[in-house]
């Protein structure tokens, strides 16, 4: 699904000058003079790989991003244990991901743009036998990003520089994640991991299936962060990098640490000539990059509907403008 996207990963700057800067304004009865505010906006990049063995049928990973009303993403990671019950794993996953992205215009969710509702709302129009792991996150206005988390998709907050927040995954037990499904004995939105994080502007959300997380490591995603012009840049070369490593077989990566920090390792014999479990993982690989920026609106104050309707237009270009000219 198309995404809007800016052109440079850019620090905070003014948007406008000083109030003291602004010639004298002239009142007119046909357009009174408005208070202005901040309303923090997401600019989104994607990108997926799918598997290397599931690339003609486009792999199992899903996603949707839009940046109305603030932003909001989602991933879904299709669990590929269904297709030894002749299930396509990928049918649930896009299934679900495109009840969120139609819901986003309900009522309930207009209102309160929770995350946990959304999920809610979609797995239950979802009629596609399966399951998968899941992350949502929706940007208030005020720069307060919430989410909402079944399983071990990831989602890290980059500030100056540095990771200053992330999820952590759920499971059962290594290599079982949490996961929503079709079948009564999967976790439902009801086990999501729910939180929230207060952005600035020019804050960094790089978020990904289990494909990414498991073949790059932070250092990895600073560096690739730091060198791209933009967040389209900045999820593809992220993609590119993970997919690299996860068909590398002398590669140490996340997952190979993390399997034998559990007990998975080579036979005891290869372990006496000084081998490892090492290795990256093939998979599906979804990222998502989305900077945090801020956009200028005008204050409405008991407007009449027709000049209400007049300034959301004008919001909505506002935003548009920005995203494509920074």
């Amino acid at each position: 699904m198309a995404a809007s996207t800016a052109s440079r990963l850019s620090p905070p700057r003014f948007r406008a000058p000083p109030p003291s800067l602004h010639p004298p304004t002239r009142r007119s009865r046909f357009s009174p003079v408005r208070a202005a505010k901040l309303e923090a906006v997401l600019s989104i990049g994607t990108h997926l790989i799918p598997h290397p063995r599931k690339a003609a049928k486009g792999g199992e990973d899903a996603f949707f991003a839009n940046c109305d009303a603030g932003g909001v993403f989602a991933i879904a990671d299709g669990v590929s244990g269904w297709a030894e019950k002749d299930v396509n794993p990928a049918l649930f996953s896009r299934e679900l991901m495109r009840n969120s992205s139609n819901f986003l215009n309900d009522e309930e969710l207009q209102a309160s743009r929770d995350p946990q509702i959304l999920l809610m709302k979609a797995h239950a129009a979802t009629s596609s036998i399966g399951s998968a792991t899941v992350i949502i996150a929706m940007l208030e206005k005020t720069g307060t990003l919430k989410i909402a988390s079944v399983g071990d998709c990831g989602l890290k907050v980059i500030r100056k520089g540095q990771v200053m927040f992330s999820i952590s995954p759920q499971e059962h037990y290594f290599d079982c994640p949490y996961q929503i499904s079709s079948e009564a004995v999967g976790q439902t939105y009801q086990d999501a991991l729910v939180c929230s994080v207060n952005l600035m502007e020019g804050d960094i959300i790089v978020s990904g299936s289990d494909g990414l997380f498991d073949n790059i490591f932070d250092q990895e995603i600073l560096s690739i962060i730091s060198e791209s012009p933009g967040v389209d840049e900045a999820a593809k070369a992220l993609a590119e990098l993970a997919r690299k490593h996860s068909v590398d077989v002398t590669f140490d990566s996340p997952y190979s640490m993390e399997a034998r920090s559990r007990g998975f390792d080579v036979p005891w014999w290869k372990k006496l000539l000084g081998a490892k479990l090492i290795g990256g993982k093939m998979d599906d690989i979804t990222v998502v990059v989305a900077q945090v920026k801020t956009v200028v609106v005008p204050e409405n104050e008991g407007d009449d509907t027709e000049e209400q309707k007049g300034n959301d237009q004008g919001t909505a270009a506002v935003v548009a403008f920005a995203e494509q000219n920074d």
